[in-house]
């Protein structure tokens, strides 16, 4: 099978003390394998100077203390740790169930999804929910997971005009990505459910449910188990 991965990592300046190390194109698996790869191989190391790893679809963003070490240390830091084949190993991929009401007042345009694809709606819901769905990354809003792994079937363009607020929790479909809107916000995806889940919360201990490189499984609720959810996060 063909990747998009680079032969060796390139790197960037990003800012005075952020190094961008690229390594591929496009949304790509085995791109984004390689970047969570080195993402937890990174924050095992302890690399000097190096404060924070950032991943993201095809690359990785490294902070680090300029007072302590500069590009050129840590880009030969990264490639000593990549060619060790014991750095680069990585667990197994966390699976999240986020259970989501479809349809309805929860999810406005799974009609219209359903409509643009020739699907029915409770065939857009029993293939929405029938896939892990790989957290490519995780930006936009706090909490705000982007998703690999769509169905080609349920591909839909994002709305012409962007509604101005959108509940938390709201799960949507634009072009060949599914997410979830952690709080309420501004969005032009086709919303075609929520979750009660609480997914963004500041003031616990670990404030999201997931990080990138988990995987995501939407499971079908009623509304009343919603409501019975909703009801328990508030506390």
């Amino acid at each position: 099978m063909d990747t998009k991965l680079y032969p060796r990592a390139r790197f960037r300046l990003s800012g005075d003390c952020a190094l961008l190390v690229e390594y591929g194109d496009g949304i790509d698996p085995a791109v984004n394998e390689k970047v969570r790869a080195m993402t937890a191989c990174l924050r095992r190391s302890a690399l000097k100077g190096v404060q924070a790893v950032v991943p993201a679809y095809r690359s990785l963003s490294v902070l680090y203390d300029p007072l302590a070490t500069d590009p050129e240390t840590l880009e030969g830091g990264l490639l000593a740790l990549e060619a060790d084949p014991r750095e680069a190993e990585t667990a197994g991929p966390r699976v999240v169930a986020i259970p989501v009401c479809y349809g309805g007042q929860f999810g406005p345009d799974l009609q219209v999804v359903a409509e643009h694809t020739g699907l029915a709606g409770d065939e857009v819901v029993a293939l929405h929910s029938a896939v892990e769905y790989p957290i490519y990354m995780i930006g936009f809003t706090p909490g705000f997971c982007y998703l690999g792994g769509l169905d080609s079937r349920l591909r839909t363009p994002r709305r012409k005009t962007p509604r101005t607020e959108l509940p938390a929790g709201s799960v949507g479909i634009a072009e060949s990505q599914t997410g979830m809107y952690p709080v309420a916000s501004p969005g032009g995806w086709q919303i075609i459910g929520r979750t009660p889940l609480r997914l963004f919360a500041p003031e616990r201990e670990t404030p999201f449910l997931y990080e990138a490189g988990d995987r995501i499984r939407f499971v079908p609720i009623p509304e009343a188990e919603f409501v019975r959810l909703q009801e328990e996060e508030a506390g």
